[in-house]
């Protein structure tokens, strides 16, 4: 039981609550995925790739923040341990060791594919539930969709 009251119907907080716990896991895993990628990236695309990579860490780790916090000021428990995000990401799963420039390019247009979707889908469940949430997943979709766009170019 909370002791974080919301003006929120239960069913409501229970709806942004999941919409919510859905975008903190991918933006963690995103923020983890970015960080190996940077450490073992190689190829010519290596400098750009390795400081864009932790250009979207830090993306990723400050959304994460405002979701987790959003989750807490709605009366609900925000849970990014290891093993829930492990269980629950949507973002792709990247292998050990060096990954190639080009490895890199694809498996973030995937992951953002991936978790653009289902941010969408949170947007949208969350439009009659709570619009303050709803507005906050908007504007982290938006950064999302910039730095897919950005990916995207890289391959053009």
């Amino acid at each position: 039981m909370s002791t974080i009251r919301s003006s929120l119907s239960d069913e409501n907080r229970e709806t942004t609550a999941k919409a919510l716990q859905g975008a903190l896991v991918d933006l963690i895993d995103l923020s983890l995925v970015g960080k190996q990628a940077h450490w073992n990236v190689y190829g010519k695309n290596f400098r750009s790739l390795h400081l864009q990579l932790d250009e979207i860490v830090v993306s990723a780790r400050n959304a994460t923040d405002l979701v987790a916090e959003r989750a807490i000021a709605i009366g609900v428990s925000a849970d990014g341990r290891a093993s829930t995000v492990a269980e629950a990401s949507s973002v792709p799963k990247i292998h050990d060791g060096q990954i190639s420039d080009t490895e890199v390019v694809s498996l973030f247009i995937d992951a953002y594919t991936a978790i653009i979707a289902n941010m969408r889908e949170r947007i949208e469940v969350t439009e009659s539930a709570d619009p303050v949430t709803q507005d906050l997943l908007i504007g982290v979709t938006a950064e999302l969709e910039k730095q897919s766009w950005m990916f995207q170019a890289e391959l053009s």
